[in-house]
């Protein structure tokens, strides 16, 4: 994956004010749900990225970089991504999500002629014990933490009922559609995006508001941000470190196996208990 942070940039530039703007207008948009709050943070952050770069006072492709961002936004911001699973909804979903990571994919490439954002499922580094050990962990949070999560706070009662083997395929494919879809847009367009322009933890702090944003209007309310907040920062940590998509990936659709298993043990009590915690 190509993969150019601008390692000469300072530290500390004007230039976070408006990434810290086009940020936070995820929350508001998706876990507020103020639109005219959202979109009027959204352009004010935009506003003062071109201002900040006409005047030097940012790095020269920061405005265009917040841009493509933006544009995802908004783009998934025109429909509610609370979990259904009627499918119509799915449809209307899916397309718009699409939408959020071929639109800044298309515009990078064909538009701005670069080749900053990439969805390359070749390359990073071999996967080792380092790979393994992390791997191991989601396995043990997935599967003590969750249940624990979802059943002491009834979260699971964001997720629509299955009780049919459609609807219960339906919520497999939902499930692992989004988890996908979360590295390719937050991870891979997001996060690369403003690693062009700011140091690590900077960026990783910048997509991790979006992420954690966007999760709380799938469903993960209550004390779900204890969970979706450090999960957000550490996919960012490894793939800063690995480089791998497909490491990621692995990752995510693995805690979301679990996510799956315990919605549908949630909606059907009478299934065989798979989990310690069941409530």
């Amino acid at each position: 994956m190509k993969y150019t942070p601008l390692e000469t940039q300072p530290t500390w530039h004007w230039g976070l004010l408006p990434a810290l703007l086009v940020s936070a207008s995820g929350f508001f948009l998706y876990a507020w749900g103020d639109f005219a709050l959202g979109y009027g943070t959204l352009a004010l952050g935009l506003g003062s990225a071109f201002l900040m770069v006409g005047r030097g006072a940012a790095p020269a492709g920061l405005a265009t970089d917040l841009s493509l961002i933006s544009l995802g936004l908004v783009i998934v911001s025109l429909t509610s991504v609370a979990a259904k699973l009627g499918w119509l909804d799915l449809l209307r979903i899916g397309g718009v999500l699409a939408a959020a990571v071929i639109a800044p994919f298309v515009v990078d490439r064909f538009v701005l002629r670069r080749r900053v954002v990439s969805f390359s499922f070749r390359g990073g580094e071999p996967w080792g014990r380092y790979h393994a050990g992390y791997i191991g962990a989601v396995l043990l949070v997935g599967y003590f933490v969750l249940p624990f999560y979802f059943f002491s706070t009834g979260t699971y009662l964001n997720w629509p009922v299955v009780d049919s083997s459609s609807l219960l395929a339906r919520l497999f494919v939902g499930v692992n559609a989004v988890g996908l879809w979360d590295e390719l847009f937050f991870i891979c367009t997001v996060f690369v995006l403003l690693r062009r322009n700011f140091v690590f933890w900077q960026a990783n702090l910048l997509q991790a508001i979006v992420f954690v944003s966007f999760l709380w209007e799938l469903g993960y309310r209550s004390w779900g941000p204890l969970l979706t907040i450090p999960f957000a920062l550490v996919q960012g940590l490894i793939f800063n470190r690995t480089r791998s998509l497909p490491y990621v990936v692995t990752v995510h659709l693995l805690f979301d196996a679990f996510v799956f298993l315990v919605i549908a043990r949630a909606h059907n009590p009478s299934w065989p208990n798979l989990f310690v915690w069941t409530g």
